[in-house]
């Protein structure tokens, strides 16, 4: 029997396949849906996320491929005015790049590369999970086909609506809203600034940000990607089930309206995207354990979080390297699932609850409370040394600090295989 199953293949679980593979474990990943087709926008993998990537052999060559390496982070006044800005990867000082990739190529890449290294049979499409049972000698994983797999262990990657974490934690209750909704878009344009820089604008109850997710081609233009963010009291998306459901944009605009003659035209940067991705912003409670004897919870099934960060995938890689390490030390058994619950739980649930709150983008509101969103001399609004604290708290919290990040040794040494039970 496989050593290890895993419910998800998505990114947390390919990742974890991956992993453990390179320290021998054999393991069989269950997908629900019937192919790879690359699905979803963009996002943010990292420095810490993409050290580990290069260490399973994904290197740059193959990030350019589905990204491009981010070099700055910038907060601009409605005007246009920069408001804070800072080098981000290798140019804030990081051994590795930060890449801005789009999120459906990078999930093509590592399924492909799954399926040379492990093999097309361990990865098994069209095989919604419907739950598990646990003995003393194994896990048997039910699969929505009526079909069964038995395990060692069970590796929980499915995800915000992880039917696994519904089963263990059966009185959760709902997901916890946050009051908004996120709406996600691919454009092709001339990227800004660097042109590859992340660029946030907005006021209290309105956000939007872009950034490029592929290399210009020879027009000069790349594949941007946006986030409009709206608070609302309440939402239809709040009732979805999806992760990502598509809408219309003409259905985002009306949010933006009074946004058409700012710097840069929001509404016709939305508006040459036919469709959107619509998400609300949700997490769920954190919890005091991700595992339960052979099972355990890993990536947006263990941590769902707000998107504040741009952390979640990277903490999903992060996940999946850690239980690797923690095999490696006490083999494919629950002791390893423990060690590795030890090691992540209670840092990143605190990761969790920092996430609700605004982060850097704070630095926009007080600078609408106080001018409107937009200024001539940012000095006068907010003086030098209240924006050099306000940043200095965010960076003390920050997990992702270059200097820690370039001393510490490899979550999986080279070579290192998994112990004999």
């Amino acid at each position: 029997m496989s050593e290890v199953l895993i419910a998800g293949g998505g990114i947390a679980g390919l990742v974890t396949a991956l992993t453990l593979h390179q320290i021998g474990v054999r393991c069989t990943v269950f997908e629900t849906f019937p192919d790879a087709t690359p699905r979803g926008v963009g996002m943010n993998l990292q420095p810490n996320a993409v050290r580990e990537l290069y260490e399973l052999g994904i290197g740059g060559a193959a990030l350019n491929s589905v990204g491009i390496p981010l070099r700055e982070w910038a907060l601009v006044s409605l005007n246009g005015r920069d408001i804070y800005s800072e080098g981000r990867g290798m140019d804030a000082g990081f051994h590795w790049p930060q890449f801005s990739v789009d999120r459906g190529l990078l999930h093509a890449l590592l399924h492909r590369t799954a399926q040379r290294r492990l093999g097309h049979h361990c990865l098994v499409m069209d095989s919604p999970v419907a739950g598990y049972e646990q003995d003393a000698d194994g896990v048997t994983l039910f699969l929505g086909n009526g079909r069964k797999a038995r395990g060692a262990l069970l590796i929980a990657a499915d995800g915000l609506y992880s039917t696994i974490r519904a089963q263990m934690f059966p009185d959760e209750g709902p997901l916890n809203w946050g009051r908004a909704v996120l709406w996600r878009g691919v454009t092709r344009a001339r990227a800004l600034r660097t042109g590859s820089s992340y660029v946030a604008m907005g006021m209290p109850d309105r956000h939007f940000l872009f950034y490029p997710i592929s290399h210009p081609g020879r027009d000069g233009k790349a594949m941007i990607h946006w986030v409009a963010v709206a608070q609302v009291d309440d939402h239809p998306s709040r009732a979805s089930d999806r992760w990502l459901r598509k809408v219309p944009t003409r259905a985002i605009l009306p949010f933006f309206e009074s946004w058409r003659e700012l710097w840069i035209d929001v509404h016709a940067m939305m508006a040459a995207s036919a469709h959107a991705y619509e998400t609300p912003l949700v997490d769920r409670p954190a919890l005091r354990s991700w595992h339960r004897g052979r099972v355990v919870l890993l990536g947006d099934a263990a941590h769902p979080m707000y998107p504040t960060a741009a952390t979640g995938a990277s903490q999903a890689i992060i996940d999946a390297r850690v239980l690797g390490a923690s095999m490696i030390e006490a083999g494919v058994t629950p002791a390893a699932l423990h060690a590795y619950d030890d090691m992540l739980c209670a840092p990143v649930s605190a990761l969790v609850e920092r996430n609700r709150v605004e982060g850097r983008f704070e630095l926009l509101r007080i600078v609408h409370e106080r001018c409107g969103g937009s200024f001539t001399d940012l000095d006068s609004v907010v003086p030098p040394r209240e924006r050099e604290d306000f940043m200095l708290r965010y960076t003390r919290a920050t997990e992702f600090a270059a200097e820690m990040l370039n001393n510490a040794p490899p979550i999986i040494a080279p070579g290192a295989r998994a112990a004999v039970a």
